[in-house]
């Protein structure tokens, strides 16, 4: 046996067994001097549509607003529509969703629709038709109601993440509250007319939040819309779906133990190597004296 190849092959086991044992730090983002490399893989559109289990179908309403829940595959979009129109969103969470939506005045036909990472679209779920008795409406004529073209917006903590809502009927002047669901005050806006109205908020931690937005015009009449941000990064503890009280994670610089399980052989095996060399070599020199002595 030759005693340089095993002694070269006992050294590559050993610092390959304190390559994989060093901890291995999981990184949330880019560093400083560093570059980054991001990519797109295409996937299959979900197959499996979420279900409305409430409300009931056929239910009458008198205030706004309602909750609405089902069940759904867990990791993708929830989205609300009402007679078409979007009226808000949730993040399935644990195989089912629950959200609070706005309702127009008399009938309407609510279909949740879910969507994946790349806002692919699944199948709609059941149908399910409620009528909002609206007393304001009768009253007044006219009610204000609040939409966006977002169901779900991302920005990295610490960038500001702009949002656009839709603000319309009602009359003018309007109060709008938008909780950003990380326990920060609630930005408050007054606004004289209808239109588009520009927010940004700023996450200062990773995580998936809910987002709940309120208006109220001069009648009373009020307006509500529930959607979701997220705050790029690793995201630490669970993630809420609840309005007001979107769950922060916080990015953390994680230890992966894998390694040290695969190193630990390969250090035993390594000493193994270099003991069964010495003993080798020991029985060599042994033998060589016996044949010097005969």
């Amino acid at each position: 046996m030759n005693r340089r190849w095993i002694a070269r092959t006992s050294a590559l086991a050993l610092l390959t067994c304190l390559l994989l044992a060093a901890p291995v730090a999981a990184l949330d983002n880019p560093q400083s001097n560093s570059m980054g490399l991001e990519a797109t893989v295409s996937t299959a559109a979900p197959t499996q549509a979420a279900t409305i289990a409430t409300p009931s179908n056929g239910q009458t309403f008198t205030s706004t607003p309602i909750t609405v829940s089902g069940l759904c595959k867990t990791g993708l979009l929830v989205k609300i529509f009402s007679n078409n129109i979007f009226v808000g969103s949730a993040v399935c969470a644990g195989g089912s969703y629950s959200l609070k939506i706005d309702l127009f005045s008399g009938r309407n036909d609510l279909v949740a629709r879910v969507y994946d990472a790349l806002d692919q679209q699944g199948p709609d779920s059941n149908t399910v038709s409620v009528t909002f008795n609206d007393a304001q409406f009768a009253q007044f004529g006219s009610r204000v109601s609040i939409t966006s073209s977002y169901a779900r917006r991302g920005a990295d903590p610490g960038s500001p993440l702009d949002w656009s809502f839709i603000l319309s009927g009602g009359t003018g002047p309007y109060a709008l509250s938008f909780d950003w669901g990380d326990g920060s005050a609630n930005d408050l806006k007054s606004v004289s007319f209808p239109g588009v109205i520009n927010v940004s908020h700023t996450y200062q931690q990773a995580g998936v939040y809910t987002i709940v937005v309120k208006a109220t015009d001069a009648n009373g009449t009020t307006a509500y819309l529930q959607v979701v941000g997220v705050a790029n990064g690793t995201i630490s503890g669970s993630v809420s779906t609840t309005g007001g009280t979107g769950s922060t994670g916080q990015g953390k610089t994680e230890i992966l133990w894998q390694p040290m399980l695969i190193a630990i052989p390969l250090l035993l095996t390594s000493f193994w190597l270099g003991r069964r060399h010495e003993l080798y070599m020991i029985r060599r020199s042994i033998e060589n004296s016996r044949s010097e002595a005969q």
